[in-house]
């Protein structure tokens, strides 16, 4: 039930009046109350105890994962030539694949970073994601050096970047 709120109008008379925000308030967290009992409840509204059970099914879901980004550049700092599609294809094909057969995900993109002279380089780039039961992080995370120090030996680059985030996932 929206609130009451005595207030005078613009001609200066008093009465009552709804408040037309918090009518809209009240309408919108009905509406997630209803769409969404995860959204009420971390809003303090008090969920059925039919809801709570999908909230927690929800909460739940999917396994504690890690994902793994590594950035490749393409560009040789000692002035060779870049490292194309083809021979990055072949790299992942080699030492990536092997190590994690389950899956990846490639994308192509474009980069700028500071190199150990201080110059700083723009060139193409590659981001690959791997994903893994966090359980696994130990045995995982060799893998992953060893596919960054190939990387660097193969097209003398002075890095790969690596990023992680724990996450959960369902398959």
């Amino acid at each position: 039930m929206p609130r009451i709120h005595r207030s005078a109008d613009p001609q200066g008379r008093t009465g009552p009046r709804k408040r037309t925000v918090l009518t809209t308030a009240a309408v919108t967290l009905s509406v997630l109350a209803v769409g969404s009992p995860v959204a009420s409840a971390t809003l303090g509204d008090e969920v059925p105890a039919a809801s709570r059970s999908t909230a927690s099914a929800l909460a739940t879901r999917g396994k504690a994962y890690i994902e793994t980004r590594l950035l490749f550049g393409t560009e040789r700092p000692d002035g060779g030539p870049d490292v194309t599609d083809r021979q990055f294809m072949a790299f992942v094909d080699e030492e990536v694949t092997p190590r994690f057969p389950n899956g990846l995900t490639i994308q192509g993109g474009r980069g700028q970073w500071r190199d150990s002279r201080g110059v700083i380089e723009r060139e193409r780039s590659y981001e690959l994601t791997l994903l893994y039961p966090a359980s696994e992080a130990r045995v995982r995370g060799v893998r992953i050096e060893r596919i960054r120090d190939a990387y660097e030996k193969a097209y003398a680059q002075e890095s790969v970047a690596r990023l992680e985030e724990r996450t959960t996932a369902d398959f």
